[in-house]
């Protein structure tokens, strides 16, 4: 048989390293075990990428495929539980196959679909939101992210507050007594600009970490002025305007109850675990979106909550 030539390893014309290469858009089917209940199912796309120094022309793609596959499959007999014991070991299998490089990177997104029950009538339903974990390994260390992006529904303080205003004004002109509308306007929420909002919430730190993606999309979730439903009735949808209307959110007060309730969750993380909040707000008076982000280090937040 013909030896064929490696020309990966030869020496580029231009020598400069690169900082990522390898594949993307690898989908895969991926099994999570759990004792008590059925398995979770989901359909992922993989990354999976290395650095490259500048003396060797390209990397082995076919190594990069060939880790997913065999980390993948070796999860599925050893009923992993959690995604990012799968990221973490196809990180550390990718930088063990290339020995020309300092660091491996998997990253994973998946959609997840899981069930519950609508908040004023009763009824099963489904919520969808996407799964997010990443790993990178290096040789002393490997870091581990897992994730998740949801969305929910945001009312406008500020014009909630414009309306309350207008509201006092108009009943006083009607000869309302100033104590009746105090009391009205504590009880009844008053209208303000709703928005879809997008909530991101994942924490990274060495090893595996031992964070149940649910238990983050709920704190997500839960950050926002009020919670969607895939499917919801008259009442259901009443239920969510009026509590969204009592519990009206900037994109900034979103990200802090994310961080509030990453800690009350988790209380126990360690100081150089970093958490990345983000929200996303689809303006529905606006042409443009709202943004907000923190990215800190557990010891800092705490610190500040404190």
């Amino acid at each position: 048989m013909v030896e064929l030539p490696d020309v990966q390893a030869a020496e580029p014309s231009v020598t400069v390293g690169l900082n990522q290469v390898g594949v993307a858009d690898v989908q895969k089917l991926v099994e999570l075990d759990r004792p008590d209940d059925r398995p979770i199912v989901l359909t992922a796309d993989f990354e999976a990428v290395v650095d490259l120094p500048s003396w060797r022309k390209g990397a082995d793609m076919s190594r990069n495929m060939e880790v997913v596959d065999e980390t993948i499959e070796s999860a599925l007999v050893g009923d992993a539980d959690r995604v990012e014991e799968i990221t973490t070991e196809a990180a550390e299998r990718l930088l063990d196959k290339h020995e020309y490089t300092s660091q491996a990177t998997v990253s994973m997104r998946a959609e997840y679909m899981d069930r519950e029950r609508t908040p004023a009538t009763d009824r099963e339903t489904q919520f969808g939101y996407d799964v997010i974990s990443s790993a990178t390994a290096e040789d002393d260390q490997t870091r581990t992210e897992i994730g998740v992006e949801v969305t929910g529904m945001t009312v406008c303080p500020c014009s909630q507050g414009m309306s309350a205003a207008r509201a006092r004004e108009t009943l006083g002109e009607l000869g309302v007594e100033p104590q009746v509308i105090d009391r009205f306007l504590e009880t009844v929420p008053q209208p303000g600009h709703s928005q879809r909002g997008h909530a991101t919430l994942t924490v990274e730190l060495s090893g595996e970490p031992e964070i149940d993606f649910r238990t983050l999309a709920s704190i997500a979730r839960d950050a926002m002025s009020a919670r969607i439903y895939n499917y919801a009735k008259r009442p259901d949808e009443d239920h969510m305007t009026l509590k969204a209307h009592e519990n009206a959110r900037f994109v900034e007060d979103v990200v802090r109850a994310m961080a509030e309730g990453i800690l009350e969750a988790y209380p126990e993380l360690p100081d150089d675990a970093v958490v990345t909040m983000k929200q996303t707000n689809d303006e529905s008076i606006h042409q443009h979106d709202a943004y907000a982000e923190r990215v800190v280090n557990v010891k800092t937040l705490r610190e500040e909550l404190n």
